[in-house]
């Protein structure tokens, strides 16, 4: 069974996979792929530099993130160069680690960006992880120690909160504090394995 999670940033995502993947889901993150396909010494790596140039390799041979986001935050066109090299070198290892998973397994794909890569058709069950645009500010700033103003930004470019809403087929609240968001989960992972269940 192929689960989509999404969730805008500071939503709790992480939080959320982490719980399923403690409960026995195999977690697929998209986040963690896009670091390894871009890792020092990697084709994705080379062809990063290839098209931002060699100043976007930090002094450890590897990417220079703060420098790239700098580089793309605010050009569409750099951007979408970005995830032109990006984007198919995850789903390619997202593809693997999916087909890798023993049979019968929950696998749960967590894809930041799944509401604007149009991937809805790809999965049995869209689970998105929903927080009000004010806590996930308030959240960004406390907890990553962003300025109020990056954070804005940073919702701001992805999907809106009624583009991912449109796309769930459940909906985590996480609003709340952790025990209201866990119980949640628990619920969700109680009806993934009945719907997993042979028939």
């Amino acid at each position: 069974m192929l689960i989509g999670l999404t969730g805008g940033i500071g939503s709790g995502k992480t939080t959320v996979s982490d719980l399923l993947g403690e409960w026995g889901a195999v977690i697929v993150d998209a986040d963690v792929i896009a670091r390894e396909v871009v890792a020092s010494g990697t084709p994705g790596l080379a062809a990063v530099a290839e098209a931002f140039g060699p100043e976007v390799i930090g002094p450890d041979g590897g990417l220079d993130r703060e420098r790239v986001a700098a580089i793309v935050f605010n050009d569409p066109a750099a951007r979408a160069t970005l995830n032109g090299i990006v984007h198919p070198l995850v789903r390619a290892r997202s593809k693997e680690l999916t087909e890798a998973a023993p049979a019968g397994s929950i696998v749960v794909q967590a894809i930041p960006l799944l509401a604007e890569t149009g991937q809805r058709g790809n999965f049995d069950l869209v689970v998105v992880v929903d927080v009000d645009p004010e806590v996930a500010v308030q959240r960004l700033v406390t907890w990553r120690g962003m300025s109020e103003a990056d954070a804005r930004a940073r919702i701001a470019a992805q999907a809106s909160r009624e583009q991912r809403l449109a796309i769930a087929d459940v909906v985590l609240d996480n609003s709340g504090d952790r025990e209201h968001l866990e119980a949640q989960v628990e619920q969700l992972w109680t009806e993934l394995q009945r719907r997993s269940a042979p028939q």
